[in-house]
């Protein structure tokens, strides 16, 4: 089932079929336990719309209520290296060489809610960055308890020549206004997340394509419970939290983003989160 937050309120698609609920308020219903079997229970007092699917076209906001942000680094095998080469200059490859391998993971804050765009919204360029990419991310819904309840697409936007410069310097290469997104929606499921899902990464700049490519959640090499355990450790999220999983996906080094750029993730089964660049 999948999730929606739209100005008439929470959209659910379940059974190729689509329901609204007026009444409750977003974070009152996803941070609960057994989300997918309570909302499976009470889905058919909600009322059925014939128009959903044209909702989701018009009216569309991102998947978040009061919920965090934060994020996994070094996750995969390729964005270890692409790490350690952007930062070798300034001494820190060996950092991200450490991390790939320890057992305490990457985990940084990544956006507030206010700070995070949706599927169709713009995100955007550090105007004092000279390289700048996408980063196509499985994100983990998690609720108050540390449970993973659902899944959604995440754009970690990323200022690579800021972060290179100087490891210390990766809060501002991560986060800052328009730097994060995330949509379309929020994917409920009973069952673990296929670790053989692709993850596609197309961007357009005019009407060709820039760069084109892909991978697979079965390359993450941190499980998932894992990184959950490591947050929740010394944090409290009273409404849930959201956490990117890392990226498999890194641009070659002579690319970066332009002003105008369509950027395209398709996680299946959960859809595709588009933004323009700025």
């Amino acid at each position: 089932m999948k999730l929606y937050r739209t100005p008439r309120g929470i959209l659910l698609y379940h059974q190729n079929r689509y329901f609204i609920n007026t009444d409750l308020e977003w974070d009152e219903l996803v941070n609960q336990s057994n989300l997918f079997k309570k909302i499976d229970e009470q889905f058919k007092n909600w009322e059925e719309l014939e128009d959903g699917a044209e909702l989701l076209h018009s009216e569309l906001l991102p998947p978040i209520g009061h919920q965090e942000v934060w994020a996994s680094g070094v996750t995969y095998y390729r964005s270890r290296d692409a790490r350690m080469e952007e930062s070798k200059e300034a001494g820190g490859g060996s950092f991200y060489d450490r991390i790939y391998d320890a057992d305490r993971p990457e985990l940084f804050f990544k956006a507030t809610a206010a700070r995070t765009v949706g599927h169709g919204d713009q995100v955007r360029i550090r105007q004092d960055s000279s390289w700048n990419v996408p980063e196509p991310e499985l994100t983990l819904f998690i609720n108050s308890q540390g449970n993973i309840q659902g899944y959604t697409i995440g754009n970690d936007m990323s200022s690579r020549s800021i972060e290179g410069e100087n490891p210390l310097y990766l809060p501002q290469a991560k986060s800052y206004r328009g730097s994060c997104a995330i949509g379309p929606c929020l994917f409920i499921t009973d069952r673990p997340f296929s670790e053989d899902a692709d993850i596609h990464l197309t961007i357009r700049r005019g009407e060709e394509v820039a760069f084109r490519d892909e991978t697979q959640v079965n390359q993450i090499k941190r499980k998932f419970a894992d990184l959950v355990s490591y947050l929740y450790r010394e944090m409290d999220f009273p409404s849930g939290c959201y956490l990117m999983t890392g990226t498999g996906i890194i641009p070659d080094n002579d690319f970066t983003l332009q002003s105008g750029d369509e950027v395209s993730i398709t996680i299946e089964p959960i859809g595709t989160l588009t933004n323009t660049v700025e």
